[in-house]
């Protein structure tokens, strides 16, 4: 913005400029030959008396003496031809001031004066100053470069109060970004001082409101979430105690682990909506335990309904850089989505293999398939949330990794989960 200012206040400078100091260098070239012009008609005019009322040899005298004192040709024209001081030949201004008409005419050389003189017995005299160029122009060279130093000194006199003032413009705007950057990376305490026109004071108290404003809703927020999770264990509570008092032992462990789960996930949210200010730490987990965990769990509910499950799982550890409990809701949520948009009895694979640089778990069914969009965010056309294939997608995200969606080799879908590993390793 500095430099478009400059460049801006650098082009009006200039033209302006040009319009004034143009017109002024003429009309110095003018007066200086104009001055020129009247010194040379002065003598010529001090020449008229004598020429007029002299003889030859008294015109010869003072016209050399004139020649001599201003330096420049001076002749003298008789009626009878003869031509007393410098020798040039007639001139067609000459021919016409003999005629009785005083003239000043352009020449090769310059610029000449020529008086005709009347009252002489013998008819009229004509006398001749030649102006040479140099005379003309003395001074205009050093009054152009005077000129152009002055325009070059109001240019950059101009350019520098442009700075100035594109200084003070910009600094403010400079201060909004980076307050705007600092929010951006959750720095929300970060506030801007007003400064600079009122435009921009306007514009730093509005983005303050703006930070102050997202406060206070991240707070509720985060009070709410959590009030929200806080209240979800007292019906965890009660599926713990019924789970409890179930006769099978199988049913009862199963019931109580899934409980159990689902209070772990509670209290991850509980302590997301407290703590988020605090600095993350690095996470990681074991993918092949926490994989084979979850596939187990889901494997009895596949016996209840009938599909048949394929499982390869490439012994571990493998770590990733998520947390345990993020990885878990990502497997619960591919693996449910597998029981939610498949009828029963529909076969499904699940693998999980190391690849370079990456641990890729890829769940693949025999469905209907997943119609376009269904990675994005809300979206589903069962029916349901739509935060299934998010929550599995922020937590390969979250690994460094990424989450794909792609029809099955036996038609269907199939889901590629790629996680990358912990962020210690990812920086050594």
């Amino acid at each position: 913005m500095r430099a478009r200012l400059a460049l801006l206040v650098a082009a009006v400078s200039v033209l302006t400029l040009i319009a004034f100091l143009v017109p002024l260098a003429l009309l110095v070239r003018t007066v200086a030959e104009d001055r020129a012009t009247v010194r040379a008609t002065a003598d010529a005019q001090s020449l008229v008396p004598v020429v007029g009322t002299a003889d030859a040899a008294t015109i010869r005298l003072t016209v050399e003496q004139l020649a001599a004192e201003s330096g420049r040709p001076v002749s003298v024209f008789l009626p009878d031809g003869t031509v007393l001081g410098a020798q040039t030949p007639r001139t067609p201004a000459v021919a016409l001031a003999a005629r009785g008409q005083s003239l000043t005419g352009e020449s090769a050389a310059g610029r000449e004066v020529v008086i005709a003189v009347q009252g002489r017995a013998d008819g009229t005299g004509v006398i001749r100053i030649a102006v040479p160029q140099h005379e003309l122009t003395a001074g205009v060279t050093r009054a152009w470069l005077v000129l152009a130093l002055l325009g070059v000194i109001l240019v950059l006199i101009g350019l520098l109060v442009a700075d100035r003032l594109a200084r003070t413009l910009v600094r403010p705007i400079s201060d909004l970004s980076a307050v705007s950057h600092r929010l951006a990376n959750a720095e929300l305490d970060a506030r801007v001082t007003p400064a600079g026109p009122p435009e921009l004071r306007e514009v730093a108290g509005a983005l303050n409101h703006l930070a102050t404003r997202i406060q206070v809703l991240l707070v509720q927020e985060r009070e709410q979430v959590a009030d929200l999770s806080h209240q979800l264990r007292t019906p965890l509570t009660a599926l713990r105690l019924e789970a409890e008092s179930l006769r099978d032992p199988d049913d009862a462990a199963r019931i109580t682990a899934a409980a159990d789960g689902l209070e772990r996930a509670v209290t991850g949210l509980i302590r997301q909506a407290r703590w988020r200010h605090a600095p993350a730490q690095p996470a990681s987990s074991d993918a092949a335990a926490i994989v084979a965990d979850r596939v187990a769990f889901w494997s009895v509910l596949a016996e209840d309904t009938g599909r048949t499950v394929t499982l390869d799982l490439t012994p571990g550890p493998l770590p990733v850089g998520v947390a345990a409990d993020n990885l878990t809701a990502a497997v619960d949520a591919l693996l449910g989505n597998v029981f939610a948009h498949t009828p029963d009895g529909t076969p499904f694979a699940v693998r999980l293999a190391r690849e370079v640089g990456e641990v890729v778990l890829t769940v693949a069914d025999e469905g209907p398939g997943m119609p376009a969009g269904a990675i994005r965010r809300g979206a589903s056309a069962a029916g349901s949330t739509g935060l299934g294939l998010d929550i599995a997608r922020r937590a390969a995200q979250t690994a460094g990794g990424r989450l794909e969606v792609r029809p099955g080799p036996y038609g269907g879908a199939q889901v590629l989960l790629r996680l990358g590993p912990p962020t210690s390793s990812r920086d050594a």
